[in-house]
């Protein structure tokens, strides 16, 4: 595997579009961020290429996330590139993301070791349900207390990180949330009832994440209900595609209700501190 430069980067963003489902978060971060470094989330790309054509793309961004598209599996490969980096996480396709944390001697035991059912929706196909009274607004103009509670409550619940301060997170997400304009608020009867967001985007394709209902709202059809609003605004923008991974199975029925269709699993690992990688 060898470094790609900025020469590689069509050719990068067209394999990497070629398995959508598991490239979302290494597409997004390099529209968003780029490959010439200065930002945590900013991407360095190791390829593989056969004839010309690439076989693999494994991603880091600059903070340690991992993200494999190795279809063929070249590991012992990509922990020889990555000797004396740092890794805090791995995110992607299931198989691949238990593969690489072997070959790269990662700990089994990563305090967030999540594997979740991986979802895709042709959003020509997205069923709305009935959203009477129910409407969306964007989260600079909700409350501001209420929202970073959720927030934190979210983290803790679906991400919890031992010793993290979920407030402290929840307030930094926020104010990434209202920058990006990438989430909102379900208001039913003048009052807010849930939260739907994108956690990547592309101008064709985005990706659910950090959906939210209060425990006392649960069980009455407000997320399914906040994601199909959200996503008939992305349709209307030109988007076309929509993926998410499922935290639980009240979610994938939710999921499910509004078209979404099981295509494979997701699976993300994080540690607390980044993890070395020796050769």
């Amino acid at each position: 595997m060898i470094l790609a430069t900025e020469a590689d980067r069509p050719a990068i963003e067209a394999f990497l579009t070629s398995h959508i489902a598991t490239s979302m978060f290494a597409l997004s971060n390099l529209h968003r961020y780029g490959m010439v470094g200065g930002h945590p989330r900013a991407v360095k790309f190791w390829c593989r290429w056969d004839g010309g054509a690439l076989t693999e793309v494994l991603t880091v961004t600059e903070e340690g996330g991992g993200f494999p598209q190795c279809p063929t599996g070249p590991w012992g490969d990509a922990r020889v590139v990555l000797a004396g980096s740092h890794v805090l996480g791995i995110l992607g396709d299931g198989a691949q993301v238990i593969a690489l944390q072997s070959a790269l001697g990662l700990p089994p035991d990563a305090p967030m070791h999540d594997i979740e059912p991986l979802y895709e929706m042709p959003l020509a196909e997205l069923q709305i349900p009935d959203v009477d009274g129910l409407s969306l607004v964007p989260l600079a103009d909700g409350p501001r207390d209420l929202i970073i509670a959720w927030r934190a409550a979210y983290r803790e619940e679906t991400l919890p990180m031992p010793g993290e301060d979920f407030h402290a997170r929840a307030v930094e997400d926020i104010d990434a949330f209202i920058e990006a304009d990438t989430h909102k608020l379900l208001y039913r009867a003048g009052e807010p009832v849930a939260m739907t967001g994108f956690n990547a985007t592309l101008p064709e394709v985005v990706q659910i994440g950090g959906v939210y209902t209060p425990p006392a709202l649960r069980s009455h059809g407000l997320a399914r209900s906040a994601v199909a609003l959200h996503l008939a605004e992305a349709r209307a923008k030109g988007v076309r595609h929509a993926i998410l991974f499922a935290a639980s199975p009240q979610a994938c029925k939710a999921y499910e209700a509004i078209g979404f269709r099981r295509t494979g699993t997701y699976t993300i690992i994080f540690y607390e501190e980044p993890q070395v990688i020796h050769g």
